[in-house]
């Protein structure tokens, strides 16, 4: 079926407000499902899991079935599936758990074009056991990540490269399955932040190779929780600190504290939405999920790909805009800055005019840096399942009378 972008803008109350939303890279909008998702979890009868009352099985269920949506999301197996207040709190936990087993002369492979949280841990974690941490620079030109470039830093003595499947700042998308045979060849594990990837399309983990993949329901119409897929049975070998009465079990040995299953509701309901994306009259059942996932995120690739063609053109046209998202594979982001304007304050023209497109490094500082941007990085536009023609005909009016004002 069409891509009904007009339809699917309907469920999003957040949108009555009346601006045009290009902030979805930082956070998107949530449907009503979700919401409702939310609240009817938080006001049933629950409680802890269990199985002897009502309320004990109805938090039970909502785990095992969050479980089995992220599963079928991310192509992996529900036992793998690890739910966490953020993916920088579980990119910590973990890298803690892992850290255990390094020691001098063990070496961890990052790249500049990484958001911090995939970044900074690990090299904290080495620092505190003497390892040592081995840089990949992406090109600034292109904003490319070499394969051979990770290749370049790999040696017997690597334990884990991590990289990103796309780039929150500029849209980069790496050859993560490449990546992963390189790691794979060391007998390395290779750590994948998701987190901007997983939105756009659909993703097999097991496919591309990776051994641990971290994403966000709240990039992707959920509400604010992380997301950690991996293999059970690397799970199995990974001991963090924890209380001496919490679970031992994979995957809860990770998940500190009680779960939230509100949110964990909502997740499934984010799910279940993108999967119906191109067929909304038609319900998703678990057992049809994983393959309505690949056909509605294909469709909404196909419909984010027609919008950023229209908007890219647009932007690249405009005298003393520089386009800083260059990849040939990417995501529909683009990150741009104006000549003789700080990017907050192009931020602050568009916000005046209606348009959510805030300016920042967005923690991918490295990557700012690396760029020639500094800190203050630059404005970045990012596209969403109900982002339509008006909001891209909206923000590209705003910028030209920028450029024309500036002129």
């Amino acid at each position: 079926m069409p891509y009904d972008v007009d339809r699917i803008r309907t469920h999003f109350p957040a949108l009555a407000e009346g601006a045009a939303h290009f902030d979805g890279p930082g956070g998107s909008q949530v449907p009503d499902v979700v919401a409702d998702a939310v609240a009817r979890t938080l006001t049933s009868a629950i409680s802890n899991r269990g199985s002897l009352t009502a309320s004990e099985r109805r938090a039970d269920g909502v785990v095992r079935t969050t479980r089995r949506a992220l599963a079928d999301l991310l192509g992996a197996d529900p036992q793998g599936i690890v739910v966490g207040r953020s993916a920088t709190a579980l990119t910590y936990d973990l890298a803690r758990a892992l850290a255990k087993g390094w020691g001098p002369g063990d070496e961890v492979v990052v790249t500049r074009l990484d958001h911090d949280s995939n970044i900074r841990p690990w090299l904290q974690v080495t620092a505190a056991v003497g390892a040592t941490v081995r840089w990949v620079d992406f090109d600034p030109a292109t904003t490319e990540l070499d394969v051979e470039a990770v290749r370049d830093q790999v040696t017997e003595r690597t334990r884990l490269v991590a990289t990103t499947a796309a780039s929150n700042l500029v849209g980069t998308r790496p050859d993560t399955a490449a990546v992963s045979a390189v790691a794979h060849d060391v007998g390395a594990l290779h750590w994948v932040d998701g987190v901007h990837a997983t939105p756009h399309g659909a993703v097999d983990v097991a496919a591309v190779g990776a051994d641990v993949w971290t994403c966000s329901p709240y990039k992707f119409l959920g509400p604010h929780c992380g997301v950690l897929a991996a293999s059970p049975d690397l799970l199995e070998t990974l001991h963090p600190d924890k209380l001496l009465p919490s679970s031992d079990a994979v995957p809860e040995r990770f998940e500190l504290g009680t779960l939230p299953y509100e949110l964990m509701a909502g997740t499934t309901a984010a799910v279940d939405f993108l999967a119906g994306l191109d067929d909304l009259d038609t319900p998703v059942t678990p057992e049809d999920r994983r393959r309505r996932l690949e056909a509605s995120m294909a469709a909404l690739h196909a419909h984010e790909s027609a919008l950023l063609d229209v908007l890219e053109a647009g932007v690249r046209a405009m005298p003393g805009v520089t386009v800083h998202s260059n990849a040939a594979h990417r995501t529909p982001t683009l990150l741009l800055t104006v000549e003789g304007r700080a990017p907050g304050d192009v931020a602050r023209w568009l916000a005046d005019r209606g348009v959510n497109a805030p300016a920042s490094h967005f923690y991918a500082i490295e990557a700012s840096r690396h760029l020639g941007l500094g800190d203050a990085g630059g404005v970045r536009l990012g596209l969403a399942p109900y982002t339509s023609r008006a909001d891209v005909d909206r923000v590209l009016t705003a910028l030209d009378e920028l450029v024309r004002t500036a002129a």
